[in-house]
């Protein structure tokens, strides 16, 4: 599906001729009908006015076609690779490059706010009656009811690009939060996996959470009482009693079916709704079709990933399953005892749309932080043109979404929020800087943290965060990735860099569509340092 939510100068001039060349056609077959009373009485041609405003509209639109084509073969090109360094200080500065970028951006990359708006509505409304019926029904699970049940807390969150405001291209797919309400007998003992000896870095941002008595329980009754719920929902690490965060995913999935079977009727006249498991590996998704009878604005088809999440405190959630801990393959062996269905992934969306906004209040008026980000975002996936699926997943993975909105967020702390040179005169030196960033932490010279995690982060800013991750040790979230790896993704990336005048131009129009093979067609092993 290709969206464009900005005027389309290509395809508006070709309809206003036409329907002006109608106009004539169907006033010279009204004024022959009239017969001998249409005929002027000098014998002129009173039709003549109006063929010239339809041959003046197809003169001017001539005229900007040309226009566009000299524009866009006589916009001064970017230097060769050869003369210049990667970032000399002239690099770029052309005005060509803003010129596309620009237009790159209106076309291709933003997202209007009238559809984006639209879209989250609509997700809110069909997630929320989903989640209220999940609440009604109860747990269906190994538990059937009681103190000892798992069940939907009855509220969800909305987290990600879509609800940061630097989602691109379209509003097709979204992230929410499902909070799960434990029993009242059940406590946790989170704990961070990040001084863990022994374990691959990939696990490092993880967290166990062990079960505990709630203040004032007995401790022999406790066990006692809760054992239904420890035989249903947990396992065993190190002789103590886990919440599983598979085993939570396997009831969450089972209940939402459950759930989306109760309203799946009454939302037939709005929508078509089926839910996609996700086993052990990805949270489920629900996907929201367009109904045939629904005429409105925006009808797009959308998935929703529903997220099943456990409430730290302070708006910070665990989140089941953890994310991959390598690029390709099954999670490896877990040293001293762990097991890989016991760990849980750490969602800190809350603080980090507060760390936005916190720059964002603090900032220059007209700042460009989240433009910047959205074409970083573009410049990704430029970048993953030609390469073989099994690269393209890779590098899609070292610079996923996350990797380049903290990357963001590491820079403008660095700087200060308050720095001058974010307007939109700045643009390109401001992604330049970027992607220059993002090279150093790929080659190592500088350490991509994660922007919550550990005594180092942005806690400060954002306000409270719970002990558990406070006392976590600093997450870099590029250590997973191998030397290799790393050092291949900077090369392309300094690659995309450099060709992107070429790449804005070859790309950037609706016309790429019908001549180019889409991604992944070509097939070019690993990240190669440059392209023909």
């Amino acid at each position: 599906m290709s969206v464009h939510y900005t005027l389309n100068l290509r395809v508006f001039w070709p309809l206003v001729t036409g329907l002006c060349t109608a106009l004539v056609c169907l006033y010279h077959v009204l004024r022959g009908s009239g017969g001998a009373r249409a005929e002027p009485l000098d014998g002129a041609d009173g039709g003549f006015p109006l063929l010239k405003v339809a041959i003046l509209l197809l003169l001017g639109y001539i005229l900007l076609r040309c226009r566009h084509a000299v524009r866009q073969r006589f916009l001064p090109g970017s230097p060769r690779l050869g003369r210049h360094t990667a970032f000399s200080p002239r690099h770029f500065r052309e005005p060509s490059l803003a010129i596309l970028l620009e237009s790159y951006y209106e076309h291709e990359v933003r997202l209007s706010p009238h559809v984006l708006g639209h879209s989250k509505a609509h997700v809110s409304r069909i997630v929320g009656e989903l989640v209220r019926a999940g609440r009604a029904r109860g747990s269906p699970g190994p538990i059937p009811g009681g103190a000892l049940a798992l069940a939907f807390r009855g509220d969800f969150i909305q987290v990600g690009s879509a609800y940061e405001q630097h989602k691109i291209r379209r509003p097709d797919g979204f992230d929410v939060l499902v909070p799960l309400r434990l029993p009242p007998l059940v406590a946790l003992e989170p704990r961070g996996l990040g001084a863990e000896p022994g374990l691959s870095p990939g696990f490092h941002g993880c967290f166990v959470c062990a079960l505990k008595a709630p203040p004032g329980a007995s401790g022999a009754h406790w066990l006692r009482d809760c054992k239904p719920f420890a035989d249903g929902f947990c396992v065993d690490v190190r002789g103590r009693r886990h919440l599983s965060a598979a085993l939570v995913l396997r009831w969450f999935q089972s209940h939402l079916q459950r759930s989306l079977a109760t309203v799946r009727y009454s939302l037939e006249e709005r929508c078509r709704v089926s839910l996609t498991p996700g086993g052990l590996e990805q949270p489920p998704t629900l996907h929201i079709l367009p109904c045939r009878t629904d005429y409105g604005c925006c009808r797009l088809s959308m998935a929703v990933r529903l997220i099943p999440a456990v409430h730290l405190g302070d708006s910070v959630f665990l989140v089941a399953p953890p994310p991959p801990p390598s690029p390709f393959g099954p999670l490896s062996e877990l040293p001293g005892g762990l097991r890989a269905e016991a760990l849980w992934g750490v969602n800190t969306a809350r603080q980090e749309q507060k760390l936005l906004s916190w720059l964002q209040e603090r900032a220059p008026p007209g700042a460009c932080y989240l433009k910047c980000l959205q074409l970083l975002k573009a410049l990704r996936d430029l970048g993953a043109r030609g390469l073989d699926p099994m690269a393209a997943t890779q590098w899609g993975r070292i610079l996923s979404s996350y990797v380049l909105k903290t990357a963001l967020l590491a820079v403008l702390l660095r700087k200060g929020a308050a720095a001058q040179g974010w307007d939109e005169a700045h643009l390109v030196e401001r992604l330049e800087e970027l992607v220059q960033f993002l090279r150093d932490c790929l080659l190592r010279r500088h350490t991509l943290f994660h922007c919550v995690l550990g005594p180092g982060g942005a806690a400060v800013e954002v306000g409270p965060l719970p002990k558990v991750l406070r006392e976590a040790a600093p997450v870099d979230l590029l250590a997973v990735f191998d030397r290799h790896a790393r050092e291949l993704a900077a090369a392309r990336l300094l690659s995309t860099w450099r060709r992107l005048p070429q790449l804005l131009r070859a790309y950037g129009g609706p016309r790429y569509l019908a001549r180019c093979p889409p991604p992944g067609s070509q097939r070019t092993q690993g990240f190669p340092e440059d392209e023909p």
